[in-house]
């Protein structure tokens, strides 16, 4: 076997407490936060003089996780456009399972977050959506009918 499990996704942000809001909002639990700098960061990731704030949250159930990073020294990167379309080349989105697909996205609207479409139903399968949060992150959603 080559791999045994996806630990967690990437993503870096301006905001962090404006992000990890969102994502407690949604239901993650936040594991844990501190500031990470030092030559063994440095190594991994392949920039020097890094400082940063990374949280990691997890998902109820504990196997999934997403690890938010703000870069304080040097300053991110923004790529462009910031909302980009579905069709942009990269990682553009995570999708949850949940329980309730309005509820969600009433409690995230309070958080900023948009609708992409609309909630739409896949056959008698799911309801799904996409939803844009804060810095342009997309969540999608799924709920099973």
């Amino acid at each position: 076997m080559t791999i045994r499990r996806m630990d967690n996704v990437l993503i870096v942000v301006d905001d962090l407490d404006a992000v990890i809001a969102f994502f407690v909002e949604l239901g993650m639990e936040l594991e844990g936060r501190q500031p990470v700098e030092g030559p063994w960061v440095e190594s991994v990731i392949g920039i020097s003089d890094v400082r940063q704030d990374v949280a990691m949250l997890r998902t109820p159930d504990g196997h999934g996780r997403i690890e938010l990073a703000m870069f304080h020294a040097p300053k991110a990167i923004r790529n462009d456009p910031t909302d980009a379309p579905a069709n942009t080349l990269g990682i553009r989105r995570v999708m949850f399972a949940v329980d309730d697909i309005d509820d969600v996205v009433a409690r995230l609207r309070a958080h900023g977050a948009e609708l992409v479409g609309e909630v739409t139903r896949y056959e008698d399968i799911f309801r799904l959506c996409y939803v844009r949060g804060p810095e342009g992150i997309v969540v999608g959603l799924a709920e099973e009918l």
